[in-house]
């Protein structure tokens, strides 16, 4: 009886699991992701800056191109100098004030515009670049596959920094330079050079999967290419894709920042109205030659530069996890 009892309780078990529905490799990455403590954290971070970026008239405590006369340089709000009171912090400025009287809290939330849309613009036609050549060079072989990872090579041969500021420093003045006040160029270099290594990462990926039995059983019932390459290949490669687009973001803010450092990066907005007044580059240009008079100036945006760039890292490292099919072993 006691034989019977087990067996049927063993039943009811398998028949509850059948009933289940499977779960799908997004799912599962999904449940990954989230136990990933580090991962979530970067999400969440990600995700503050964002409402930031948005709320920034809301949330700034001051416009971030208005001067304040007979506040040039006052110091963070807990800083006192008894030597010159009119340095002396003040919670009006949390942060302090630059060289002409600008509140700069105000401009370095306003900055957190101009660093998600660098990050994220080029990151987006990056991706799209990549993707399509990586797509059809391994699909199609043969010539057009060599002509077009010889054209990505001769790409690759340039150095990246040095490709950037030549350009920044050719075009910087120049009408196609003045477009959407200088980040058309920047788009477009940022975006010229980062397409390599996502078309060689897919073309790779599409090598291994194009002889898989799903894509010959397409060919069989006569899909038509772009239909294998759109609804076969591509949602196949997208884990690698999405991984590759978490870690272009940091290195696209990075690269803005070093340009704005040297000189050649986004002009400063002049406009009371600019929708992205200033960046974090800008700012860390202006505190370069104050680090004795407000350290604040340069030391807020290194700060802001260097936790965005820790939590997309975060994020990219959880989600390499997350879709890695070794996961499931």
């Amino acid at each position: 009886m006691a034989t019977t009892a087990s067996r049927t309780a063993m039943g009811q078990e398998d028949r509850t699991l059948l009933a289940r529905a499977p779960r799908s490799l997004w799912s599962d990455a999904r449940r990954r992701l989230l136990r990933n403590k580090a991962a979530v954290a970067g999400i969440v971070y990600i995700m503050l800056l964002a409402i930031i970026a948005i709320a920034a008239p809301l949330i700034a405590p001051h416009p971030p191109l208005k001067i304040y006369p007979g506040n040039t340089y006052r110091q963070a709000a807990w800083v006192e100098t008894p030597n010159n009171p009119r340095t002396t912090g003040s919670w009006e400025y949390p942060l302090g004030t630059d060289a002409i009287g600008r509140d700069v809290l105000s401009r370095l939330i306003y900055g957190t515009r101009t660093s998600l849309v660098v990050g994220f613009i080029p990151m987006i036609l990056t991706l799209s670049i990549g993707t399509a050549i990586g797509l059809i060079a391994g699909y199609r072989g043969g010539w057009l596959d060599t002509l077009l990872m010889r054209f990505a090579d001769i790409v690759f041969s340039f150095p990246s920094l040095l490709f950037f500021i030549i350009v920044m420093s050719a075009l910087k003045n120049t009408p196609i330079g003045k477009v959407w006040n200088g980040f058309l160029i920047l788009f477009a270099a940022l975006s010229f050079v980062e397409w390599v290594g996502v078309s060689r990462l897919v073309r790779g990926q599409i090598l291994s999967l194009k002889e898989k039995e799903f894509v010959e059983a397409a060919r069989t019932i006569g899909a038509r290419n772009h239909t294998i390459l759109l609804r076969h290949l591509l949602p196949n490669s997208l884990s690698p894709i999405i991984v590759a687009g978490a870690f272009i973001v940091p290195g696209a803010i990075i690269t803005e920042a070093v340009l704005s450092y040297l000189g050649i990066g986004l002009p400063p907005a002049t406009k009371a109205d600019a929708i992205f007044p200033v960046s974090w580059g800008n700012m860390i240009l202006d505190g370069k030659g104050a680090l004795q008079a407000q350290p604040w100036l340069m030391i807020a945006p290194a700060v802001a530069i260097a936790s965005i760039t820790l939590a997309f890292t975060f994020l990219g490292d959880g989600l390499r996890d997350a879709l890695d099919p070794r996961q499931n072993q």
